[in-house]
């Protein structure tokens, strides 16, 4: 994986990805659907193995893929085993209306974490424009996803759906866990209403939000952005604490008057009149 920052780039990140399942699932399909892509490599690749590369967009950054579809063949199970060694990210095709596809995942996730191990992967059911003829019910796939432990998409080649998304859904999973996604935090742009919620929390405590002369709706969302932002840290210095020492102060100063003060006894000529109901 390479951070490129040279403007002579076009991009800047470049990951490799496999496409992985038994023959005929569509993994060519799904190459052929990507309209900006190339099937040009820039080095030669034997017999087996389709190559392709498209360049998507991530939050403002230009992420270069390698698609690589390797065969679901017997024969070229080595080549495989020869270029998974290099990836960054597996995605698992199998078809919605072959169950036998579905199946073979197992088999071929046996595979992955022999060569490739804890390479970050996702479960894709391809042929969606095939759903009359379902074999793989959905609600099953999404929970073997889970168990799994990966993201789930159902996509259609032929109506271009969900393809581009299950690639940039990779991509963030592979960039989050090489921690590139730092490189492109600092250029984030906040929103005005961030900026006005930082201005009036960072100089008001979220145990006073509530006096503010504002509606409900807006000092709740105060609050809530203070707590997800880590800004409630103030409650014990600024104007929250000299709030809390002068209340503080007046009341022990208060005590202090109360105690200070000593009981008057009554003069000695003083007679208590009696009450008398006549």
């Amino acid at each position: 994986m390479n951070a490129l920052g040279s403007p002579v780039r076009a991009y800047d990140f470049l990951l490799k990805f496999l496409l992985v399942g038994d023959s005929d699932v569509g993994k060519g399909e799904i190459l052929a659907s990507l309209q900006d892509g190339t099937a040009e490599s820039p080095y030669g690749h034997p017999a087996g193995i389709d190559h392709k590369t498209t360049t998507i967009l991530l939050d403002g950054r230009r992420v270069k893929l390698q698609l690589w579809d390797t065969s679901g063949q017997g024969r070229f199970c080595t080549i495989f085993r020869s270029y998974s060694r290099g990836a960054q990210g597996v995605i698992l095709v199998y078809d919605i209306a072959n169950r036998w596809s579905f199946d073979g995942i197992n088999r071929w996730i046996k595979e992955i974490d022999e060569h490739a191990p804890g390479v970050p992967k996702i479960l894709v059911g391809n042929r969606l424009h095939l759903a009359f003829k379902r074999q793989v019910p959905t609600e099953q796939a999404q929970a073997y996803a889970e168990r799994l432990g990966v993201t789930f998409f159902e996509v259609s080649p032929l109506c271009n759906f969900n393809i581009t998304e299950s690639f940039t859904e990779l991509a963030r999973i592979v960039l989050l866990r090489h921690g590139m996604d730092r490189l492109w935090r600092p250029s984030k742009v906040l929103s005005l209403q961030d900026l006005c919620c930082r201005a009036v929390v960072s100089c008001t405590p979220v145990h006073l939000v509530d006096k503010l002369p504002l509606p409900v709706a807006l000092r709740s969302h105060l609050k809530s952005f203070s707590m997800a932002n880590g800004l409630n840290t103030r409650m014990m210095h600024g104007r929250s604490y000299s709030l809390t020492a002068s209340s503080s102060h007046k009341r022990s100063s208060f005590c202090k008057a109360r105690t200070s003060r000593t009981p008057q006894s009554p003069p000695r000529n003083y007679t208590r009149n009696s009450c008398k109901i006549s």
